[in-house]
């Protein structure tokens, strides 16, 4: 593949920055991103992100494709990418994907990347979960996807809810090997007591 590409999903569950983060922090790369969001999710940002327009978001993104354009490029296998990102993921979406119903754009994409072979990463947002939960991620993971909730990493001495966002979602980028320079990793750039008596991690 000349051109790395990566497909960019953003549904309704709570975390549209999620989705921003993601696109803010590819924009610098040499990675195509084409972005599709959910109806759902254009409502969540109007909550979540009300000072910030969906053009502005939308300008972030090499590509952006309707969500009911059910024949764009990205729900044809043919159309190489490295992978697919949800993020955040509602539990209606995951639903879709380990069911099969490509009922949009969004989830036909991410059932190619299936179909493909490709990566998809889902990260999923609800709490507490219930057994549907539970036994569609395991449909999910068990298809080939990966379920990487944005689930916060303490141990970087965060300053701001930012600093929890973008570590998060550079860890999803991780599985696609994209690399983020500015990404805190253990035993490298985190200014760390290695004494022989510190506490090691379970």
């Amino acid at each position: 593949m000349a051109t790395q590409r990566i497909i960019i999903g953003i549904s309704g569950a709570t975390g549209f920055a999620y989705g921003i983060k993601a696109l803010e922090l590819l924009k610098p790369l040499d990675i195509q991103t084409h972005l599709v969001i959910s109806k759902a999710a254009q409502i969540t940002r109007a909550y979540e992100v009300p000072n910030t327009s969906l053009a502005q978001i939308e300008s972030l993104a090499d590509k952006v494709y309707p969500v009911n354009n059910i024949g764009a490029a990205i729900a044809s296998g043919s159309f190489k990418t490295m992978g697919m990102l949800i993020t955040p993921c509602s539990m209606r979406t995951l639903a879709s994907i380990a069911q099969g119903l490509s009922d949009n754009l969004l989830t036909r994409a991410a059932d190619v990347v299936l179909k493909e072979r490709r990566r998809l990463v889902l990260m999923v947002r609800e709490s507490p979960l219930n057994l549907a939960h539970l036994k569609n991620m395991e449909t999910v993971t068990l298809m080939g996807g990966v379920i990487c909730p944005p689930v916060p990493a303490l141990y970087q001495h965060i300053a701001s809810i930012d600093d929890i966002i973008t570590h998060s979602v550079a860890r999803a980028l991780d599985l696609f090997g994209i690399d983020i320079p500015s990404l805190p990793r253990w035993g490298e750039d985190l200014h760390l007591n290695t004494k022989p008596n510190n506490a090691s991690r379970a």
